[in-house]
């Protein structure tokens, strides 16, 4: 790193900054100073909005009593955005308390009794508008899934057969969701298992948030398609939060979702797992 650029951040004493892993979407560094430890986030060529949203995440947790990283501070230096993070040293913990963290953070409601958020989600790849909305098939299927699939059509991703298949399943989920009493509650927005730790002193902590206030099936069907969460996890979760009717085909609209996500940022790997979900969801819905 640029001992120039590592300077604009006006900390007393850094010893050194090391590269660590930070997702596929930022450049990540951990900044050790005489007294403290850092988690900083870099975005290339990017203005400080970049991470207005991942921000107000961290804050909502926070008053939420969800433990995540603490923001520091945010800005840009010579033309990158960047966020600095306190940092979480990492130990093991139980997925039993886990599931009590989830539930707890599924239990804070929307301040507007809207489906939405302050920001919209900006990717690298693509991005969503978190508008409020007193629909979450508004929000979650005009706004993300059918972006989605339009992104997929003009990369030249999909052919007319999964065209035609997005079309039916599509159909299903609006209709099945008519049918669900969804409710508004904080979500992390992208729950898989590398966005979640436990801290040195065994507790678990949430990172790395896309959050928004949504029907929390999305957090729970995000869990399911790469693993990373236990049984333990399910069963502490719904002794918080019992599932609703149904949730388990419902789980698959967004595993779709999220497959989707990773076959517009990836590629065609994904191509056969989106197919099959799709068909999935006609046959069972």
């Amino acid at each position: 790193m640029d001992p120039n650029w590592i300077s604009k951040l006006l900390l007393k004493d850094i010893r050194s900054v090391t590269r660590i892993g930070g997702g596929d979407v930022n450049q990540a560094y951990r900044v050790d100073t005489g007294r403290e430890s850092y988690f900083l986030l870099v975005q290339p060529n990017h203005p400080q909005s970049f991470y207005d949203s991942e921000i107000a995440g961290l804050k909502a947790f926070k008053e939420a009593g969800v433990q995540a990283p603490q923001v520091i501070k945010s800005g840009q230096i010579h033309g990158d955005a960047y966020l600095l993070l306190n940092y979480l040293e990492r130990g093991t913990g139980s997925q039993s308390d886990l599931g009590k963290l989830v539930a707890h953070l599924h239990q804070h409601r929307s301040p507007n009794g809207k489906f939405g958020f302050d920001y919209p989600y900006s990717g690298t790849s693509i991005s969503f508008n978190n508008d409020w909305t007193d629909s979450w098939t508004e929000l979650f299927v005009t706004r993300r899934l059918d972006v989605l699939a339009s992104a997929l059509q003009k990369k030249g991703l999909w052919t007319g057969q999964e065209e035609r298949l997005y079309k039916e399943s599509r159909a299903r989920i609006v209709s099945e969701l008519a049918r669900h009493p969804s409710q508004p509650v904080l979500l992390h927005g992208d729950l898989w298992g590398g966005n979640y730790m436990f801290t040195a002193d065994g507790s678990p902590a949430l990172i790395d948030p896309a959050a928004l206030y949504g029907d929390r099936e999305l957090d729970i069907g995000v869990t399911t398609v790469f693993g990373g969460f236990t049984s333990e996890f399910y069963r502490a979760y719904a002794a918080s939060c019992p599932f609703d009717e149904g949730y388990e085909k419902r789980l698959a609209f967004y595993q779709l979702y999220y497959l989707m996500v990773h076959l517009n940022k990836f590629g065609l790997g994904y191509a056969g797992s989106v197919l099959a979900m799709l068909n999935k969801i006609i046959k069972e819905n």
